[in-house]
């Protein structure tokens, strides 16, 4: 299969931050495994693909984690590779139950995680071999021990899901230069490579941050990261040209920050850029946050029905 196939019929897709804090949060203060699985387990994935189908989005990508170390699925060789014990990773499956409960309606399903290790919790960061220095480019090595055990994390994941997962987000590729963009392994396309393990039609991106949202990083993308904030620009023609084929795919927030706060845009302008995106061959995934139970909340809920009918 043309993995640019994936793509055809779609428009629109929800994205949220499902995590023990806020997006982004890198403190440490965070709740304890036991609380975690807990809210896991509370997690109503038939609710959230009812409201999923009610605001007509054609895929939803979430969370697997991102800095405090808690996870929303199990992974034995995570467990292994950190020794942390009780495990961070649920007990629950909430990945694999998702995708059960979006399969009657059509919903695909994408994930996202960091390229680097959970930078609040300082026993995984160690153990996986993870150095933070920085966000400057330069600053940092290769990384090899590192790569090649968060590689072997996600291939796990990757095997666990199969098919059910039809996309990944890869957060924090900031350091392409330094980590990456070499032709022996580990680099991109081995990083790829494990995340299309279960499923080798996965649609991919690497992230590189706000300053690169048209970018296509690698022979391995599939689509731009697109990570977009306060603005949102317009890519150029030229910026189109330089995708050589692959996906335009913006990425921004609905809500005052990520997955948190109250709509912050009217809907004629949530409408007017998606239309732009649109009409330029592109795809939008707008972010919102779930309630505890997983299910979208009403102001967000309403924009997302709004969205839907002007984009038919």
């Amino acid at each position: 299969m043309n993995r640019q196939e994936w793509f055809n019929g779609k428009r629109w897709g929800m994205f949220t931050h499902y995590l023990p804090v806020p997006a982004g949060d890198g403190t440490g203060d965070f709740c304890s495994a036991e609380d975690w699985s807990r809210r896991i387990d509370a997690f109503d994935t038939e609710l959230l693909a009812k409201h999923l189908h009610e605001v007509g989005a054609d895929y939803f990508c979430i969370t697997i984690g991102q800095n405090s170390g808690h996870y929303n699925a199990p992974n034995p060789v995570y467990d292994q590779l950190t020794g942390i014990v009780p495990s961070k990773c649920a007990r629950r499956d909430l990945i694999h139950d998702i995708a059960v409960s979006l399969e009657p309606y059509g919903i695909d399903l994408w994930v996202y995680l960091p390229s680097g290790a959970p930078c609040a919790d300082q026993q995984a960061m160690e153990k996986l071999e993870w150095e933070d220095k920085g966000n400057q480019p330069g600053n940092h090595s290769r990384l090899i021990p590192f790569q090649r055990k968060w590689e072997a994390v996600i291939r796990e994941w990757s095997l666990r899901w199969g098919k059910e997962v039809k996309g990944w987000w890869f957060d924090g590729c900031y350091f392409p230069d330094d980590m990456y963009q070499f032709s022996d392994e580990p680099n991109f396309e081995s990083f790829a490579a494990a995340a299309r393990a279960g499923n080798p039609d996965a649609v991919l991106g690497f992230n590189r941050g706000l300053e690169y949202p048209f970018l296509i990083q690698s022979q391995s993308d599939d689509y731009t990261a697109g990570e977009v904030g306060e603005q949102l620009p317009i890519p150029s023609q030229k910026d189109l040209e330089n995708l050589h084929g692959k996906k335009l795919h913006i990425l921004s927030y609905l809500g005052q920050w990520w997955s948190g706060g109250q709509p912050r845009f009217p809907d004629e302008l949530v409408i007017g850029y998606s239309k732009l995106i649109l009409a330029k061959g592109g795809v939008i995934t707008w972010d919102a946050p779930l309630e505890p139970d997983g299910g979208i909340p009403e102001a967000y809920r309403r924009q997302m029905k709004v969205l839907n009918e002007a984009l038919k």
